[in-house]
C-alpha cells in the first residue's frame, strides 16, 4: 500500500466520486456497523418533530501527492461534544439549505472560502439523538492548494488524515466508555492519539465504503488495483 497518488489517478477521484454520489448509497448496515453500542439503531431512525437541522462538510484535498480529509478537534470549553473529533459543521441557520450551512461552517471554522471548493454531493443523513440534530453530510473537493485558518473558539486542532489511512482496516478498533453507571463500546478510526468515533465515524464509514468500490480504490490509493 502507498499513500502516493500519481496525477492521472488523483485527477480521476473527484470526477468518479461526483458521479457515484448521485447513485444509491451503500446500505444502512455499512453505517450501523460503526455505531456505538446501546444506540439501538436510533442514529438511523426518524428524528423527532423538534429535531434541529445540522450539516457537516467532508472536504477532500491534495497535498504532497496524496488525498487528505480535515477533521477538527473541539475545544474542551464547548457545550456540545467538547474534545471530540468532528468534521467541520454545525446547526443550519434560518433560510439556509444544508448545503449552504455546511459551506458556511467550513468557512467559519477552518477559514476555507466556500467558492474555493466544489461540492460533489451528499451522504446519508443521520439523527444524532444525544443532541437532537438531524445531520446532513456533504462532500466537497478543493482542486487548488488550501491553507487552514482555524477559529480558536471552535477548533482546538486540525487533523489532516490521509484517505489511504482511512481506507486501511488496520487503523480501526473499538474502545470503551464509562458515563456514570453506563458503560458502552464504540468503533473508532485511530489517528495518532485521537479516536474518531460516534456520528463522525458513522459518516466516515459510508464514505470509505464508497471509495472502496472497484476502480475508485485505485484513485484513492494512487495505483491500479484491477486484476
Amino acid at each position: 500500500m502507498t499513500d502516493d497518488v500519481p496525477g492521472d489517478a488523483a485527477d480521476d477521484l473527484p470526477l468518479w466520486l461526483g458521479h457515484r454520489l448521485q447513485q444509491p448509497l451503500p446500505p444502512e448496515s455499512v453505517r450501523a456497523a460503526f455505531a456505538p453500542s446501546l444506540s439501538y439503531g436510533r442514529h438511523f431512525g426518524p428524528p423527532g418533530h423538534d429535531a434541529r437541522s445540522a450539516a457537516v462538510l467532508v472536504l477532500l484535498y491534495r497535498r504532497d501527492g496524496q488525498w487528505l480529509v480535515p477533521f477538527t478537534v473541539r475545544p474542551d470549553t464547548m457545550a456540545d461534544h467538547a474534545g471530540q473529533v468532528s468534521f467541520p459543521g454545525g446547526m443550519v441557520e434560518s433560510g439556509e439549505t444544508t448545503r449552504d450551512g455546511a459551506l458556511r461552517e467550513l468557512e467559519e471554522e477552518l477559514g476555507v472560502a466556500r467558492d474555493s471548493v466544489e461540492v460533489l454531493g451528499s451522504l446519508s443523513p443521520m439523527f444524532l439523538f444525544v443532541s437532537n440534530f438531524r445531520i446532513t453530510p456533504w462532500v466537497a473537493v478543493a482542486r487548488a492548494p488550501i491553507a487552514f485558518r482555524p477559529c480558536d473558539r471552535e477548533v482546538a486542532e486540525v487533523l489532516e488524515v490521509p484517505v489511504a489511512h482511512m481506507m486501511n482496516s488496520a487503523n480501526y478498533g473499538v474502545h470503551h466508555h464509562q458515563r456514570g453507571e453506563l458503560r458502552f463500546s464504540a468503533p473508532y478510526l485511530g489517528w495518532h492519539q485521537y479516536h474518531v468515533w460516534g456520528a463522525t465515524c458513522i459518516i466516515l464509514a459510508e464514505l470509505v465504503a464508497i471509495l472502496s468500490e472497484g476502480q475508485a480504490a485505485s484513485f484513492a490509493y494512487g495505483h491500479d488495483r484491477r486484476p
